[in-house]
């Protein structure tokens, strides 16, 4: 596909990464003369430098015969005005923008629609990354959960501790120790090195191991590969912007939720709008206040701020005086590696949410959604699988029989309202969506294919 990126930030870079290795036909559009270069020298792309909504700038990158736009500058208007050129002067066909204000994001239905501001897809990072750190906090222990088919089924990936029933045996145990529970571990991370998981795999203490389930089984899995923490109930979060204000109004009732705020007008504007959370003036990294409201009893600290050394710092600090789960905001992915597992439980990046969502919508065939996974070092996708056993090549054949590219684990299938986990006998239906999980992103195009409808031949 040829697509033009507007944007050479953390997203739009990450994105031109992605896309661009998977041979697509990529232009992106900034003002930053050096950052281009810098993606330049280090991708196979084109690039332009100039105002991203400005006409001609989107003629010259090449917007007359684009098959998609996606506009993530770090303006929402600029994002807006550059889909409705894309649109009006281009005829564009897919215009995807990343929206951050919420004042647009309440009025979207009216606002961005094909007779006022045509975009086909808006993307949220705030409303994306809450509601990742919510299904964090409703799985203790997780380091990452995502949802398949509306959520009935999760992915989850979990640190594997000595004294967990399955640490030690090989998986094909947690089959005969949990009959009635059905599951699949899709990958393994050992040292930051994937391992294709087989019956006689042996799971070992401090693996990474991703599963598949049925989300009322998630739990029961865990409990096979550590010791179950117990549920969350007392959250305090360090920053009362977007992110942290949105992540407030959908816990506070089923938690005691408190939020630190610097800005005494936002504290009072928080105050106003939550109902339940206890809105607190201060700093995350005033060591009194912490204490005050006992950090050391406290389950979650949740680091939320634009500043990613003040998040770094201030969850070092309540990890130290007793925290039990340390959540921290990164905005720079360089960070992400250098801090997770240490003080900080879990570093989430924003780009990689993001980014996943992004990814649902330029993948070919039909796909309901893309995770990216350890900071973009794996993938997990939902294709929907069509046609028959003669226009398709995976419809009408079992799991054992499809060939998928090396590094590719098919996890799950669900079929309607039912949750298959991907044994070899299962056979593939029309209509199925099928969960799958690549350790290496440069066979996506052939994963793809798979899923791509045409006349085969067998």
């Amino acid at each position: 596909m040829k697509i033009i990126i507007l944007g050479a930030g953390q997203v739009g870079g990450s994105l031109a990464d992605h896309l661009a290795n998977e041979a697509n036909d990529i232009t992106v559009v900034d003002t930053d003369t050096g950052r281009l270069r810098e993606l330049q020298d280090r991708l196979d792309i084109r690039t332009i430098e100039g105002k991203a909504s400005y006409p001609s700038v989107l003629d010259q990158a090449g917007a007359q015969d684009a098959d998609m736009l996606i506009a993530v500058t770090n303006s929402d208007e600029v994002n807006m005005i550059a889909c409705q050129v894309a649109q009006t002067l281009f005829n564009v066909p897919t215009k995807i923008a990343r929206v951050r204000e919420h004042d647009y994001l309440q009025r979207n239905k009216a606002i961005f629609d094909a007779k006022a501001i045509p975009i086909d897809v808006l993307i949220s990072p705030e409303e994306l990354v809450t509601m990742h750190i919510k299904r964090m906090i409703q799985h203790p222990g997780a380091l990452q959960v995502l949802d398949f088919a509306e959520g009935q089924a999760q992915l989850v990936a979990v640190k594997a501790y000595y004294g967990g029933p399955l640490v030690g045996r090989e998986i094909a145990y947690l089959r005969a120790h949990m009959p009635n529970i059905d599951t699949r571990v899709a990958a393994i991370f050992r040292q930051d090195r994937p391992i294709i998981p087989t019956g006689d795999t042996v799971i070992e203490a401090d693996d990474e191991v991703f599963f598949i389930a049925a989300r009322n089984d998630i739990r029961a899995v865990m409990s096979e590969l550590r010791r179950l923490d117990n549920p969350y109930k007392r959250v305090i979060i360090a920053g009362g912007g977007n992110i942290g204000a949105r992540l407030a109004s959908t816990i506070e009732n089923q938690m005691q939720v408190k939020i630190i705020e610097r800005d005494i007008g936002r504290c009072n504007l928080l105050a106003r709008q939550l109902d339940k959370t206890i809105v607190l003036h201060g700093s995350a990294s005033d060591r009194d206040l912490l204490l005050e409201e006992n950090i050391e009893d406290t389950d979650v600290f949740c680091a939320l701020t634009n500043d990613d050394e003040a998040n770094i710092m201030a969850s070092m600090l309540a990890k130290r005086l007793g925290v039990r789960t340390v959540m921290t905001l990164i905005n720079n992915p360089a960070y992400v590696d250098l801090v997770q597992g240490g003080a900080i439980d879990i570093a989430i990046s924003p780009q990689q949410t993001t980014i996943g969502a992004l990814l649902t919508h330029v993948r070919r065939g039909d796909v309901a959604a893309v995770h990216s996974l350890r900071r973009g070092a794996a993938e997990a996708l939902e294709a929907v699988a069509h046609g028959d056993p003669r226009s398709s090549k995976v419809v009408g054949r079992t799991i054992e029989e499809i060939a998928l590219p090396p590094g590719t684990t098919i996890g799950a299938i669900i079929r309607k309202d039912k949750v298959l986990i991907a044994h070899d006998d299962v056979v593939v239906e029309n209509g199925d969506h099928v969960i799958l999980f690549l350790v290496d992103n440069r066979r996506i195009n052939d994963v793809e294919r798979l899923f791509q409808v045409g006349l085969t031949f067998f």
